[in-house]
């Protein structure tokens, strides 16, 4: 690995409640393969760190202009989430959706990109051009469960001018069972690690200027 590789920081969130969960066996074949490629990766519960939703922040935004939401959302998002080259969020299929606390996670950057922040412009520059991943786990097998949460996901990236580099999808039910899915989503997950900043990554519109090739020709 090069020195700019080694230097990136990989953000796992982790939106699901269970410690020993399915996500949570997916987010630990992140943070493997991303520590195996030499990138400095940091797995995070959510819910040890928000305890509540977003409110009106015209309500409860303090004099000094911090969110007056006494929780841990703050060290979340400033230490972890802001200084990271890149994240990928790890969430079970709740009702064909991200889980609450992960939706909750989003709604409430709104506390310090908003304008009545007073550093609102340099939240948005340092919330922007991260790498995305997203990481699914479900009971059913069913195609559609995940689009929802894909398509959110996708535009959140192309709101922060970021790069939505893949999903990786495993079922199962019971704990751990996501590791029995013979479509091997957790080797997926470890390849998503340990590829995370160098996965090619395009985005064309119809002027776009590109080659008439994908990958490099094999001589």
């Amino acid at each position: 690995m090069d020195r700019m590789t080694k230097a990136k920081k990989l953000l796992i969130l982790i939106g699901s409640p269970r410690r020993a969960g399915n996500s949570a066996t997916l987010a630990e074949a992140v943070r493997r393969g991303a520590e195996e490629a030499g990138i400095q990766a940091n797995v995070r519960f959510i819910d040890d760190f928000i305890s509540s939703f977003l409110r009106d922040c015209r309500e409860c935004r303090l004099d000094n202009g911090e969110c007056g939401i006494t929780d841990q959302f703050r060290k979340l998002f400033f230490d972890d989430f802001l200084p990271s080259d890149g994240f990928v969020l790890c969430s079970p299929i709740y009702w064909y959706g991200l889980s609450a606390q992960a939706k909750a996670f989003f709604d409430r950057t709104f506390c310090y990109y908003a304008a009545s922040y007073p550093d609102s412009e340099r939240i948005m520059e340092e919330m922007s051009a991260k790498r995305i991943g997203l990481v699914l786990s479900s009971e059913e097998t069913y195609p559609g469960a995940a689009l929802g949460i894909t398509h959110q996901i996708q535009e959140f990236s192309r709101y922060t001018r970021s790069e939505f580099i893949g999903v990786v999808r495993g079922v199962g039910n019971s704990r751990g069972e996501v590791e029995s899915d013979p479509s091997l989503p957790v080797a997926a997950a470890v390849r998503l690690g340990q590829q995370f900043f160098e996965l090619n990554y395009t985005d064309y519109n119809m002027n776009t200027v590109r080659s008439s090739r994908v990958w490099p020709k094999n001589e």
